[in-house]
């Protein structure tokens, strides 16, 4: 007897996942052979091929089935999966997911190495929606997705909606078999593979302990999502200063208009000239934005280690017992030369070093125990990819002497604070970024503060998953060109 209210569908058929083009994108083939991927007035060149690919590759406007050219050993085959793969590489594909010629989703990469691999599924798995994935509108689709997840999905079929609200439980994938609407094994399997669902351990609950180990414990689900979203790497959104409210609205004044009632003017108990201001105050004015660096005078490792010194280094240590009893667990404390929430100093500096008389190029991490630089050896074009970064980020005309990234041990904060953790790190990193600033200001260097880092980047130098460990801000760091400032 079958459970009440439980339907034995028809066997589902398999779905099919097919690669397609951007609306956005054009394909462009040359009679030489070249062909080229065109859009917005871009064009990026993908290689030669060979003419009967060229003019089967124009069927990626429509879609092109993944399996009628990943798994073949043709010649021809070959040639469209590796021009596939370089589409993907580029963030210029979607996927779509298909049944009987009707979509149920469509997925849209949001990192740069996403490809669409479905996990196996067997009769006794049990799996469950993660706490971090969401539907919500956008326009006129519904998109599923999560922080954790490498690409969202634009929800085609109205039945996937259903069959996901069902995944707020943990269902036994035998038994979901046997459900009108089963979205399939392939759907799921894309799921699970971009972690918007897992699978649960047999009469586990599906709670909060049970999905992605300890450090994953720690996150609240909006906390991880600002921090997904606000920061480069993992979402392919408009990011940085392309303004997009100027055909909205007017810009808001630079300084706010006064409130009506009569003034206090507190001018007369200023310092009446700039003689008379005292050393912290003329430090404060003298602080400025330096984006452009001198790269015939760099900076040395001498002031590197005084900046270092004055700015990040650990002064004290001691230990106190969290307030939860008695009995509670010692916590360690290690106090810098800033402020920061709860005496936690979670923040960690990394330095990506372009050029500094007595260091060699490379990265490196601050330990700010011991005072002393750690290399890490990473891959020369992620360096040069994380230096660059920095200079797109200030519009600056070249990469920063020394480009630092301020990394976030989340943990530190999260262990101790609920619903405003993340909130925390930021102002830590405020405060962090204009201790730099006035420790550069004083020795006569240049600093810029950057609100743009890439934590996948950063996830693939370090090996650190990126909710365990990763960049909320950059400071770029160097001898600057003698010319006048900003910021």
């Amino acid at each position: 007897m079958r459970a009440a209210g439980k339907k034995r569908g028809r066997r589902t058929a398999p779905a099919t996942i097919s690669a397609r083009l951007s609306d956005h994108v054009m394909l462009e083939a040359h009679a030489d052979g070249k062909i080229a991927a065109c859009f917005e007035g871009f064009s990026i060149g993908l290689g030669t091929i060979s003419a009967g690919a060229a003019e089967r590759a124009q069927d990626l406007h429509t879609g092109l089935p993944l399996a009628s050219f990943t798994s073949s050993r043709r010649s021809a085959d070959k040639e469209i999966d590796l021009l596939v793969r370089r589409l993907a590489r580029h963030g210029l594909l979607e996927y779509c997911v298909a049944r009987n010629d009707e979509d149920l989703a469509v997925i849209e990469p949001q990192v740069a190495d996403y490809w669409p691999r479905p996990a196996r599924l067997g009769n006794a798995d049990v799996v469950v929606l993660s706490r971090f994935a969401y539907l919500r509108r956008r326009g006129s689709d519904m998109v599923l997705e999560s922080p954790r997840a490498g690409a969202l999905f634009r929800i085609c079929d109205p039945k996937i909606a259903t069959a996901i609200a069902m995944l707020a439980t943990p269902q036994r994938i035998n038994q979901l078999r046997r459900q009108d609407g089963f979205p399939g094994d392939e759907f799921l399997g894309l799921l699970l593979d971009c972690h918007i669902l897992f699978k649960s351990a047999p009469g586990d609950s599906g709670l909060r302990s049970s999905e992605g180990g300890d450090s994953l414990v720690l996150w609240d689900f909006h906390d991880l999502l600002f921090h997904a979203r606000s920061t480069a790497g993992r979402h392919a959104n408009p990011m940085g200063g392309v303004y997009p409210h100027a055909d909205v609205m007017p810009p808001l004044p630079a300084v706010r208009p006064p409130w009506p009632g009569k003034k206090i003017d507190l001018a007369k108990f200023s310092a009446a000239h700039s003689q008379d201001l005292s050393p912290f105050a003329k430090l404060l004015r003298a602080r400025h934005s330096t984006r452009s660096f001198d790269g015939q005078r760099p900076i040395t490792l001498a002031e590197l280690a005084r900046f270092l010194d004055a700015g990040a280094r650990v002064l004290s240590r001691w230990t106190r017992r969290a307030d939860v009893g008695e009995d509670g667990p010692l916590v360690e404390y290690a106090v810098r030369p800033y402020p920061s929430a709860g005496a936690n100093y979670g923040l960690e500096l990394y330095l990506a070093v372009d050029k500094c008389d007595g260091l060699a190029r490379g990265f490196y991490h601050y330990d700010a125990g011991g005072h002393a630089l750690v290399p890490i050896d990473v891959h020369a074009q992620e360096l040069e990819a994380m230096l660059t970064g920095g200079a797109l980020a200030m519009a600056a005309p070249a990469a920063p002497q020394v480009l630092i990234t301020i990394a976030a041990r989340f943990g530190r904060v999260s262990w101790k604070y609920a619903s405003i953790a993340y909130s925390l790190v930021l102002k830590d990193l405020g405060v962090v970024m204009q201790t730099l600033y006035l420790a550069a200001t004083d020795m006569g260097l240049g600093g810029c503060a950057i609100g743009i880092a890439n934590i996948d980047l950063f996830a693939k130098m370090t090996g650190i998953d990126f909710h365990v460990e990763g960049p909320v801000g950059q400071f770029a760091l160097g001898r600057g060109v003698r010319s006048v400032g900003s910021g």
